[in-house]
């Protein structure tokens, strides 16, 4: 019987409730890398090649650092990590289990950033801050989240667990639990099919809806129509009309 993603997520991501312990964390995060980029052929690849690694296990380093009070050290550290990897994680964000950044380059993920279990980050990903007063000032990211490249999460707001952020999308308001967030500023739309924390990770990113596209679409074919009834069989139809299939039409659209 063959096993399914679903099956085989379930039975490797680290299992919740186990004492997380310092090289059992780290054997998770090498699992996590084999799980979610099919790129990764082994371990070995994985420990020597993979700058998401590197930056999340100096992290994990600095982290300790900083919470011991050893601040500037954590600091320091985390300042060398970045160099060698592209990515920027301040020494005070906490960070769960299953923690997955792909390619990486351009993270930036602030001090008071908090991150849930079984995250995944692609590149260009900012958790930033919008606020110049000290205290809790960039978000909180609920588990099974899965934020799209280039996507920016600005402010102390909370991203709901099983939540997907679209690629270049700028959140900048807190996203309900199952939701898909899409656009700038980004929107929110609620899922047909509640995604469950026993499926796989929802990486399918060529699947997002178009809000702004549908809803234009929608303004434009009801102006044709009520076009139709005050003028009857008008000849002429509008510049730019709603789309036949996927292609908009118009007189002319040469730059």
């Amino acid at each position: 019987m063959k096993t399914t993603q679903a099956e085989i997520m379930m039975k490797t991501t680290c299992p919740e409730g186990q004492k997380e312990g310092f090289f059992r964390t780290l054997h998770c995060d090498v699992r996590v890398v084999l799980e979610r980029d099919p790129a990764a052929r082994n371990a070995l690849e994985v420990i020597l090649l993979y700058p998401g690694l590197h930056a999340i296990w100096g992290h994990r380093i600095a982290h300790g650092l900083w919470r011991r009070g050893f601040k500037l050290l954590g600091r320091w550290l985390s300042q060398i990590t970045r160099a060698l990897t592209g990515i920027e994680i301040h020494p005070g964000a906490s960070i769960g289990q299953g923690f997955f950044i792909d390619h990486g380059m351009g993270v930036v993920i602030g001090e008071t950033a908090e991150i849930g279990r079984d995250v995944t980050l692609y590149h260009g990903v900012t958790l930033g801050g919008t606020s110049l007063q000290k205290g809790k000032r960039h978000p909180t990211i609920g588990d099974r989240v899965v934020v799209g490249a280039g996507a920016k999460v600005l402010g102390a707001i909370t991203i709901g667990e099983d939540t997907r952020v679209g690629a270049n999308a700028v959140v900048v308001r807190s996203v309900p639990p199952n939701t898909v967030v899409v656009g700038v500023p980004g929107q929110n739309v609620a899922r047909s099919k509640p995604h469950l924390s026993s499926d796989a990770l929802d990486l399918n990113h060529s699947s997002l809806p178009d809000v702004v596209g549908v809803s234009l679409v929608q303004l434009l074919e009801r102006v044709e129509r009520l076009e139709t009834r005050l003028n009857g069989h008008a000849t002429e139809r509008p510049h730019v009309h709603a789309p036949h299939g996927e292609a908009w039409a118009g007189e002319d659209f040469a730059i």
